[in-house]
């Protein structure tokens, strides 16, 4: 017989002490917690005081019928399958126990065998519901965070194209430079297509080993190398009916971009080692930074694939060029990233953010957005975080912090080197500067940096700064 999988709870009501005390030894010697009541009211008032998984559910009980209590078990936890028990096994008592909502339904005098297995699917049930659900809740999540967020400054060809390229089945060859969002407009063109329900997979074909791209796209039989002790689907198969992103498409290795040209031109795959063609229907999204037509020119990425891969193509303007979507995406990060939390940032900041030229792109926006709220509070300062490239000097600064840099080193923020500072530093330093600026006034200083004063308080111990240096220590 299995064993029954661990960490599951299961509860007995019956009023057969003997009973119930032989399926709690039998049960917990499996790993299960199991519970037991010979009542009715005792077996709701475990329900109603633990996550139970299963529930054997005898039909006579000393204070009524068994059947009346599977809708309130259901209303504590709709996932609990019940195991209906009964002596007197009739259509009618088993017709009415199922639409009372019971999962399994065993006749007296039961076979412990049977028990088992009953309880055993159960659970399995009640694990593959689980998978499910998560997957849902994932896809959920994807499509979530999938929207396209902003007009790309009014350029109404590349809305046009998405809807386009979601129509059809066609390779589609997103360029663009690091961080403009090829990730995200591909993942929108998969879930506004008619195969959004279908997988969604994504490789980096700079990431992984060249030795490796190929099993990994195609995958293998049983003894095609060493150590490939069983056969493996590659990702071709695992994406079926689905879409496949080749991020970095660049970097894929020219052997096996003839082999992706085979796939997009037939349809078909064959696993390393083995002998047959494999029908495959995958959408293929292939994405890059980098200039293919150079690459061709310089014999490192085949013209053929190239004009294979652009039978629709997208260009993605970089956030320098679109920067009127900037508060709108700011908007959308700070919801993503703080949930309901009432987070805004001043008019002004906008200003500052779109004079900044932007070298990392929409990704280089969502992190100073998640670091500004870690550490201003509900009102963000986010030009404070920006990053500034001199290129005389080739150092990197942080202009907005000049002043705390002033402050102090006695007016010689030279003395800095341009080094970096950690997350940290520049928490400690910036509640530091606001102190100061504040002369010490801890709840103007509170209000200012936008966190409450116990926070305050709680951050002045954490980094060890005595306010008794400030000029004036007082709260109003």
């Amino acid at each position: 017989m299995k064993t029954i999988d661990r960490n599951r709870t299961l509860l007995v009501i019956d009023d057969d002490q003997v009973f119930c005390q032989a399926l709690i030894d039998d049960f917990s010697s499996e790993g299960i917690e199991v519970f037991a009541a010979f009542n009715k009211t005792e077996g709701l008032r475990i329900c109603s005081q633990h996550k139970i998984d299963v529930v054997l559910l005898d039909q006579k009980l000393p204070d009524g019928k068994g059947v009346t209590l599977c809708e309130p078990i259901l209303e504590l936890n709709d996932q609990t399958k019940i195991i209906f028990i009964t002596a007197f096994p009739t259509f009618d008592n088993a017709l009415q126990a199922i639409k009372a909502g019971a999962y399994d339904y065993l006749s007296k005098p039961i076979d412990l065998e049977e028990l088992h297995l009953a309880i055993e699917r159960a659970f399995r049930v009640l694990e593959l519901e689980k998978t499910s659900q998560f997957s849902n809740y994932r896809l959920k999540k994807e499509k979530e965070n999938s929207l396209l967020v902003g007009n790309f400054g009014g350029r109404g060809d590349i809305e046009r194209m998405l809807h386009l390229a979601a129509s059809v089945d066609s390779p589609l060859l997103i360029t663009g430079e690091t961080g403009t969002g090829k990730n995200v407009v591909a993942h929108v063109v998969h879930f506004k297509s008619n195969n959004s329900e279908a997988p969604f997979i994504y490789i980096n074909c700079a990431a992984l080993p060249e030795n490796l791209v190929e099993s990994e796209l195609f995958g293998y039989e049983k003894g095609a190398f060493t150590g490939a002790s069983g056969m493996k689907k590659g990702i071709f198969e695992i994406a079926e009916g689905g879409t496949l992103l080749l991020d970095e498409i660049g970097a894929m290795p020219l052997h096996l971009q003839a082999k992706l040209l085979g796939v997009l031109d037939d349809g078909k795959i064959r696993r390393l080692g083995g002998q047959s063609l494999i029908p495959v229907h995958v959408r293929i999204i292939a994405a890059t930074n980098s200039n293919l037509e150079i690459g061709v020119k310089e014999k490192q990425f085949r013209e053929d694939l190239f004009y294979r891969l652009s039978v629709l193509r997208l260009h993605l303007p970089p956030l320098r060029e679109r920067k009127e979507d900037i508060p709108e995406l700011c908007g959308f990060f700070i919801s993503q990233i703080a949930g309901k939390r009432k987070i805004s940032i001043p008019e002004n900041e906008f200003d500052k953010l779109r004079n900044y030229s932007w070298p990392g792109n929409i990704r280089e926006l969502k992190n100073i957005i998640e670091r500004a709220i870690l550490l201003h509070g509900d009102i963000l300062y986010p030009s404070l975080l920006i990053g500034n490239r001199e290129e005389k000097s080739g150092t990197i600064v942080n202009p907005d912090f000049s002043t705390i840099a002033n402050w102090q080193t006695g007016g010689n923020a030279s003395s800095t080197g341009g080094k970096l500072q950690t997350l940290e530093e520049i928490n400690k330093d910036y509640i530091h500067y606001v102190l100061q600026t504040c002369s010490g006034n801890l709840s103007k200083s509170a209000r200012t940096l936008g966190i409450s004063l116990s926070t305050l308080k709680r951050k002045l111990k954490e980094y060890g700064i005595r306010n008794s240096e400030m000029v004036q220590n007082k709260q109003d």
